[in-house]
C-alpha cells in the first residue's frame, strides 16, 4: 500500500493554508484528500463562502483523479482544444481552474489540498503557500 497523508498532517497543511488566507484577508475552505481524492479533512473558515466547501472538495479530488495542479487542465478544457467539456464529465466533479495540488513526499503523492473562497490566483497563492509550509516542517 502507498503512503498517504495523516490526518495530523492534513490539519497542519490546512492551518498554513489558513494563516496565508487571514494574510491575504480572504475567507476559504480548505479541504486535504487522500491519493484517491478520498476526503481526510476539510475546514471553512468563517463566513467563507457555501460554494466553496464543494469546489475544494472537488479541486482536490480533481488534484487525485488525473494527479496534477488543477490549473494544468485551464488551457486544454478551452474551447476547441483537445480536453474540451472535461469539467462535465465524472459526475461533474472534475475543476479546470487553479486552487488544486498534489501532495508529494519522495516523488509519490500522498495526498491533494483544494483551496476556494477567492479569485482563482488567490485560490492558488494560498495553497502553494501551504505546500511551502508542510515541504519545510517534512523535509
Amino acid at each position: 500500500m502507498s503512503e498517504t497523508i495523516t490526518l495530523t498532517e492534513a490539519t497542519d497543511l490546512i492551518e498554513e493554508a489558513e494563516a496565508a488566507a487571514a494574510e491575504m484577508d480572504l475567507k476559504m475552505v480548505i479541504t486535504v484528500a487522500n491519493p484517491e481524492g478520498n476526503l481526510v479533512a476539510q475546514h471553512r473558515m468563517d463566513d467563507a463562502w457555501l460554494a466553496s466547501v464543494s469546489i475544494s472538495r472537488n479541486k482536490a479530488y480533481t488534484a487525485a483523479a488525473l494527479q496534477m495542479p488543477t490549473h494544468d487542465l485551464a488551457e486544454a478544457s478551452t474551447p476547441g482544444e483537445s480536453l474540451w467539456g472535461l469539467q462535465t464529465t465524472d459526475e461533474n466533479r472534475l475543476v479546470v481552474f487553479g486552487g488544486g495540488y498534489p501532495i508529494v513526499r519522495d516523488g509519490d503523492i500522498i495526498g491533494t489540498i483544494g483551496v476556494s473562497g477567492g479569485e482563482v490566483s488567490q485560490d492558488m497563492a494560498v495553497a502553494e503557500a501551504a505546500l511551502d509550509a508542510f515541504e519545510e516542517h517534512t523535509a
